[in-house]
């Protein structure tokens, strides 16, 4: 591709920094859009749009084309990640909910282990056929992703309030008692963005609180992203490299298999032991581990092991589950709030690409790795950060958050139920079978 299209300097960096930049700024707009339309119109819609520019990247003939497919494609996929992680806040209890995000989180760290495979596998086999093989792989790639974009009209149920009319597989029921779920676990149901809850969102702490908790922590995780530059380091005694550039980019998938396997323990535990706090504070003792043993390595290489080096690489890999445990802290935090929501989870998205677009090369640079002055220990300092704001977090809704959410409950459920939400999470699986079983919800369900 860089010969081909003639690029030079640091135009590979700029096709990944107008990216960013669209997919910042089109973040919070799409959140309060798909309020308005569908998720299986915007969602998917998106979703083919950038199949569809993914093409025509095969049909570039310089950088500035790239540049402007780039901005397109962040508009676009900017819906995709914060829009399913809302989406699954409207549907889920409480047990539940952190595996499903985890779940969905796992098949994107699969995803990018499958590209490498996939890259590969295009280059051996199509290069010089017609196209280049990098252009193929847009092609295919391409392909691919407009399949599934028109699947996900008749796919995504969209809100249970208003379900999809086209999901086949979706009966009225399951919205019904979704709609039940709701209630009974003090959840106000989906709604349309408005200004209100626009300023109720912006005027409140809980915004900027887990905005800063979620780009802190993905920050802190950031160190395992140069594995592979670690490896491509690495010299043996006669000054030959110690690895081949296949094994530098195969060793990592390990450190992805491990992601995706401690993404579900996460999330299941969370599920399981209904806490979110105690498991964010585990992953950031894990955290700390490495980024104490390279602080050390990159200030004197000879006073720790190259094998703790190595370790301490992989062990980062397991504290990538943090996403799911905030967001499903989120959505018990404010349950009454899915306006608020919406945007929260938008903002902190939007935040963490905003603080990446300048902060990469100021703590990773390309330049002195694998030797990081100040890299792993920006993330040492930033996962002491995040154990002291869980606990902050923690006590504020102790204190303050969950009379609040007790309130509405008795709001929405009224004299006795209130009895019945509090042991609803503990017997959840079956009442959501019974309470179905010869009787109707009630709920009103509007198709449109």
């Amino acid at each position: 591709m860089k010969e081909d299209l003639n690029l030079y300097g640091n135009e590979l960096n700029y096709f990944t920094t107008y990216f960013n930049i669209a997919y910042c700024l089109m973040l919070i707009p799409s959140q309060a859009i798909m309020t308005y339309v569908r998720p299986s119109y915007w969602l998917t819609g998106l979703e083919i749009t950038w199949g569809v520019i993914t093409g025509l990247m095969a049909l570039a003939k310089n950088a500035k084309h790239v540049y402007v497919l780039r901005v397109f494609l962040g508009l676009c996929e900017s819906s995709a990640w914060p829009g399913m992680m809302t989406l699954l806040m409207h549907w889920y209890t409480p047990m539940e909910l952190a595996k499903r995000m985890g779940f969905y989180q796992s098949c994107q760290t699969l995803g990018y282990m499958m590209s490498g495979a996939l890259q590969a596998a295009i280059i051996a086999t199509l290069e010089g056929k017609g196209l280049s093989g990098w252009r193929w792989l847009f092609v295919i790639n391409a392909i691919m992703t407009v399949v599934w974009g028109v699947l996900g009209f008749f796919m995504l149920p969209d809100v249970p309030n208003n379900p999809n009319p086209r999901a086949f597989w979706f009966k009225k029921v399951d919205a019904e008692l979704a709609m039940e779920r709701l209630a009974r676990h003090g959840r106000a149901e989906p709604k349309k963005l408005s200004w209100a809850g626009t300023k109720r969102a912006f005027s409140g702490w809980t915004l900027y609180f887990i905005a800063v908790l979620y780009i802190a922590t993905v920050h802190a995780q950031g160190g395992y992203q140069y594995f592979n530059l670690f490896l491509k380091s690495l010299t043996n005694s006669d000054g030959s490299k110690r690895w081949t550039t296949e094994e530098i980019n195969v060793i990592p998938i390990a450190g992805g298999g491990i992601a995706v396997a401690f993404v579900w323990i996460w999330a299941i535990l969370s599920d399981t032991l209904r806490t979110r706090w105690t498991l964010l504070i585990t992953q950031s003792l894990i955290g700390l581990i490495p980024a104490i043993t390279m602080t050390l390595w990159t200030s004197n290489p000879s006073s720790v092991p190259i094998s703790a080096a190595y370790a301490a690489y992989f062990i980062s890999y397991f504290s990538l589950g943090t996403a799911p445990l905030i967001f499903s802290w989120l959505s018990e935090l404010i349950p009454q709030d899915p306006e608020a929501r919406s945007l929260i989870v938008g903002t902190s998205v939007a935040g963490y690409y905003a603080v990446s677009a300048w902060s990469g090369i100021l703590i990773w640079p390309a330049s002195e790795a694998p030797y990081y002055r100040c890299g792993w220990q920006t993330a040492l300092s930033l996962w002491l950060v995040v154990i002291a704001m869980t606990c902050v977090l923690r006590f504020v809704d102790v204190r303050y958050l969950m009379p609040k959410r007790k309130l509405f409950v008795a709001e929405v459920l009224h004299g006795d139920a209130v009895q019945e939400s509090e042991i609803a999470s503990e017997h959840d699986d079956d009442r959501d079978v019974d309470s179905l079983k010869g009787k109707d919800v009630g709920v009103a369900v509007s198709r449109v």
